[in-house]
């Protein structure tokens, strides 16, 4: 398989215990250009070289975190922990993904949303502004912007009740 990008080892940054490199394109795809740089990884097996995967900006990617398919993650991002994310999802602004946290389809996480444990997001889902999910859930939320503190909340209790 050809490779998309490569570390660039003299870009660096230390994040905790963990030190982290810039990628740059090695070729044109549909979320970089050739010689673009972007945001950091600690490994290769942190971004996909398949699909059209990118991290970008001042985003982290860490641990056993994978990005694949279409999936990107940009702006202020971190991704840390077994998170996933796939298919056309973004991560994007500050928010975070970690634990076993499942982000996929055309899920869109932003702002400083935080998504942990073993949550899953996926479909047209919106995750937004300060949103927390650490609870064990698996939902889709089509065309649904939760993007104030009250929606989440009323999302929390909802998915509270759902619990067997």
């Amino acid at each position: 398989m050809e490779k998309k990008y490569k570390l660039l080892k003299t870009n660096k940054k230390t994040f905790g215990d963990k030190t982290l490199f810039q990628i740059k394109a090695l070729v044109d795809f549909s979320n970089a250009k050739k010689g673009e740089k972007g945001g950091y990884i600690e490994k290769e097996s942190n971004l996909a070289h398949s699909g059209d995967a990118w991290v970008s900006g001042d985003a982290l990617v860490y641990g056993d975190a994978l990005v694949s398919g279409d999936a990107w993650v940009s702006g202020n991002a971190r991704i840390f922990g077994d998170a996933r994310i796939s298919g056309n999802a973004w991560v994007y602004g500050d928010a975070w993904v970690s634990g076993n946290a499942r982000i996929f389809g055309d899920a869109r996480i932003s702002g400083d949303a935080w998504v942990s444990g073993d949550a899953r997001v996926y479909g047209n889902a919106r995750v937004s502004i300060r949103a927390d999910l650490k609870t064990n859930c698996d939902f889709e939320l089509p065309r649904i912007l939760i993007n104030k503190p009250e929606k989440l909340k009323q999302l929390a209790e909802f998915l509270k009740k759902l619990e067997v």
